[in-house]
């Protein structure tokens, strides 16, 4: 089979022939283009908004893999409505979010062009007053008279001490304003900078919160120990119950994750089902960490699905590796994630062997949820 560059570089006659009994070829073709160009507008979106684009990026990908199976008519249908409506969705909050970030930028800009022009103002009110003694003692060149000269000196020495004791008055306030001002900025740049760090929809840290406290750790020298986690049979919530179901089940994984961790473990969400833990511990203690997520964090969720309460049973493959000393951000990731893949490959072998059966959404009626999930 041609590549789609070959195919629209022939003629009209050319192509005739290439695809005269082939359409099977054309289809085929035509899918691979069509998830080769979602996979593309994901890493697009990543790259133009690091903070949206992760999220828009797994569900392209996921859209792109269900075209890899058994397509249908209805299938492709289907994808092309909910890649309309997840770009659509992306655009809004894209949108909004540049938006934000433009107000914000403005505001501060205002306020210290408010300043500057304050600063000015008062200075020019001084200098002018300056200008003035000025005159005043060059006035006194043509006085002959000493009691006069003498009378008009005290005088000028009386404003100029009132002078400058307004300017240092004026200075305190200026100063003190300017400080408030600039503190009340620094912190909304920080809660900015926050809101930029936490994924959305769970309240974890996203990539960029996360690759951030990696750097500085690298950047310290401080050992700590990374775990990549990739949960089990969540395509199946998404594709079985829809998007809505699947949020649900990442906010309630992702608050359970938070839970089983320690306050100073960074827990983030790194992209769709994808979650990552760092662990200022040793590899020891790290271990005995995945022991108790394994415990109390997998298990079965509830999901609302209509009328109907749902329970599914969520677990994860798991990527543990500990940083070693002069080593990159992209090493240790890669190294996590090629450990975490070779667990879910060793899982699937497992499964295979032993001819289970693939996993199953049990129904059940609502109920509270033990903590341990068992």
């Amino acid at each position: 089979m041609i590549s789609l560059k070959k195919y629209m570089d022939l003629d009209r006659d050319e192509l005739s022939k290439h695809l005269r009994g082939r359409p099977d070829d054309l289809l085929a073709l035509t899918l691979d283009s069509y998830r080769s160009a979602l996979t593309a507008m994901g890493s697009c979106g990543a790259q133009a908004c690091p903070t949206l684009g992760p999220d828009l990026q797994q569900s392209l990908t996921t859209l792109a893999e269900r075209l890899s199976e058994k397509t249908t008519c209805q299938t492709v249908r289907e994808t092309e409505e909910h890649v309309e409506e997840r770009l659509q969705q992306w655009g809004g909050q894209a949108a909004e979010y540049f938006q934000q970030r433009a107000d914000e930028v403005k505001e501060i800009l205002t306020v210290l062009a408010r300043a500057a022009e304050s600063t000015a103002e008062r200075d020019q009110h001084h200098t002018s007053q300056f200008g003035e003694f000025t005159t005043r003692l060059q006035a006194m060149v043509k006085l002959e008279d000493l009691p006069q000269i003498r009378a008009a000196l005290v005088r000028g020495a009386e404003d100029l001490r009132t002078c400058v004791n307004k300017m240092e008055q004026d200075s305190r306030k200026s100063v003190a304003a300017l400080r408030t001002q600039v503190s009340a900025y620094q912190t909304k740049l920080e809660e900015a900078e926050h809101r930029a760090a936490v994924d959305a929809l769970t309240g974890l840290y996203n990539r960029h919160g996360v690759e951030k406290r990696l750097e500085d750790r690298i950047a310290a020298t401080r050992p700590f120990c990374l775990v990549m986690l990739d949960l089990n049979g969540f395509k199946q919530v998404n594709d079985t119950y829809g998007h809505l179901a699947g949020d649900d089940v990442l906010k309630q994984f992702a608050g359970e994750l938070r839970s089983a961790s320690r306050s100073t473990d960074v827990v983030g969400r790194w992209g769709g089902d994808e979650f990552i833990v760092l662990l200022d511990a040793g590899l020891a203690e790290a271990k005995v960490h995945i022991e108790r997520v394994q415990k109390w964090v997998f298990g079965r969720y509830k999901v609302q699905h209509g009328t109907e309460a749902l329970k599914v049973n969520i677990d994860a493959s798991v990527g543990l590796v500990a940083w070693q000393p002069g080593e990159t951000i992209k090493a240790v990731l890669g190294r996590a994630d090629a450990a975490m893949y070779q667990q879910k490959a060793a899982a699937r072998r497992q499964a295979a062997d032993a001819g289970e059966p693939a996993r199953k959404l049990v129904a059940a009626t609502p109920q509270v949820l033990d903590n341990g999930r068992r």
